[in-house]
């Protein structure tokens, strides 16, 4: 029998503002409730970025990380969580000296970026490794840091979500699983439609897929318009599968998605009308070895 297919939900991510769509959950109370919806409509793990209440700005703080998870574990202890450590990593280069960082320039030491989970100990924590342009910026993420971020996330006894921009991540990865600094064979999520960065292509799933470690537990999505026939794509591929606004916006064209519950549903159609089953959150513990 064929596995059952892992629904994420990213449900309010990092660039998306709310000028883009009045539907994008900004507080605690609007993200956690977000992500218990979209929980009911099929997905089996959230992955959470925090905003600041007052300005919608993207926010670090642990407390807004803390009152999220705390309003979701009051509800459903089942739904897997998995918090960002994305934030931190964009610099800006300064026309007058490119040594010197611009305004927008995010960088943080990679201790402060895993504050959070130190912390709060979520079941799964992303971790990026990817150093490349993205759009007219850059996304720093050397090896010595992504290790101190591995390092400590493990400590914690989170989960790492290995979050691939291209393919030099997965040659990272491979290291830091051969080095025991991570631990094989993993949990990978392919970012495919960053500019710069993988495209979101049959060929590129193929490509990626088959650089993995035997074993391995993946995940693909597409960002905007290419949301959808990467749901599909990865499933063919005999992935799991990502959506939500941090990634899109739009149910269908020109139409906004009033929930991430919305696009959640419209991922478990296709899904389910291509033959594959979805799995519960408890289902997806199971997948991941996670405790329960």
């Amino acid at each position: 029998m064929a596995q059952k297919t892992v629904i994420t939900c990213a449900v309010t991510g990092n660039l998306v503002k709310p000028e883009h769509t009045p539907h994008l959950p900004i507080t605690p109370e609007q993200i956690a409730a977000e992500c218990l919806a979209a929980g009911e409509a099929g997905a089996a793990q959230v992955h959470i970025h925090v905003r600041d209440p007052a300005t919608g700005r993207p926010s670090m703080d642990v407390a807004l990380y803390r009152d999220v998870v705390d309003r979701i574990r009051r509800e459903n202890r089942e739904l897997i969580i998995n918090l960002t450590t994305g934030p931190g990593g964009r610099f800006v280069p300064s026309e007058e000296d490119p040594k010197v960082a611009a305004p927008g320039t995010t960088l943080l030491p990679p201790l402060k970026r895993v504050e959070h989970i130190t912390a709060i100990r979520p079941d799964v924590c992303s971790l990026d490794l990817n150093t490349m342009n993205s759009g007219p910026d850059v996304v720093i993420n050397t090896p010595r840091n992504v290790r101190l971020m591995a390092q400590a996330i493990r400590a914690a006894g989170v989960r790492p979500e290995l979050e691939i921009f291209d393919s030099g991540d997965i040659h990272l990865a491979l290291d830091l699983i051969a080095d025991g600094t991570l631990e094989g064979p993993g949990m990978w999520t392919f970012v495919m439609g960053v500019k710069y960065g993988f495209g979101p292509s049959p060929q590129t799933v193929a490509y990626a897929r088959e650089m993995l470690p035997t074993g391995a537990f993946w995940t693909a999505f597409g960002i905007g318009r290419m949301e959808f026939p990467m749901v599909a794509q990865a499933w063919l591929s005999g992935g799991h599968v990502r959506v939500g606004m941090e990634d899109n916006i739009y149910l269908a064209r020109g139409e906004l998605a009033r929930s991430n519950a919305q696009l959640v549903a419209k991922a478990r159609d296709i899904i389910e009308s291509l033959g594959g089953q979805v799995a519960s959150a408890r289902e997806a513990r199971g997948l991941l070895q996670l405790e329960h």
